[in-house]
């Protein structure tokens, strides 16, 4: 092989071995900075969008209503927690520490991102309430079909988080 030829190929093999480390690292990137959607059915089943298991620890978006009577303050900070549900049925406890959206109810559909605890838990950074009765995440509408406001069948049991 020539000398030349052998400087033009050592040039190419760079630039691709660069290329493909650039590309590497972007990905992981990226993959580092994706927040899933997941409802209470799906975190507390273990599944998720595109067969993406949910795994503890996970940086997460979780939409659902909050179920009427589950809003627990405490007395001492800004900490609160509450339960939130879907149609198919999950509950999964989210933990907040702050001041929440003025539009917060109960009965009412909310988006939460944070971090998985457990997978009935999640710790929020951030809660973001709907602003009007005719809007709703695309993602937290279909989780509601068929839902209304509340699912009142809901037992003591359940909303204590022992079912699932």
């Amino acid at each position: 092989m020539n000398p030349r030829r052998k400087k033009r190929l050592t040039i190419i093999l760079s630039i691709v071995v660069g290329l493909g480390a650039s590309i590497g690292l972007l990905l992981f990137a990226l993959q580092q900075n994706i927040d899933l959607f997941y409802t209470p059915t799906e975190l507390v089943e273990g599944k998720g969008p595109k067969a993406l298991k949910p795994e503890l620890g996970q940086r997460l978006r979780i939409g659902g209503l909050v179920l009427p009577g589950t809003v627990e303050r405490s007395e001492t900070s800004l900490a609160v927690s509450f339960k939130l549900s879907d149609a198919g049925g999950g509950i999964v406890t989210v933990t907040y520490e702050g001041i929440l959206p003025d539009l917060f109810r109960e009965g009412q559909g909310i988006v939460a991102q944070g971090e998985l605890s457990d997978l009935n838990t999640v710790a929020a950074f951030e809660v973001l309430a709907k602003h009007d009765e005719e809007y709703m995440p695309s993602e937290v509408a279909e989780a509601l079909v068929g839902m209304e406001h509340f699912k009142p069948e809901y037992t003591e049991a359940q909303l204590q988080g022992s079912t699932h």
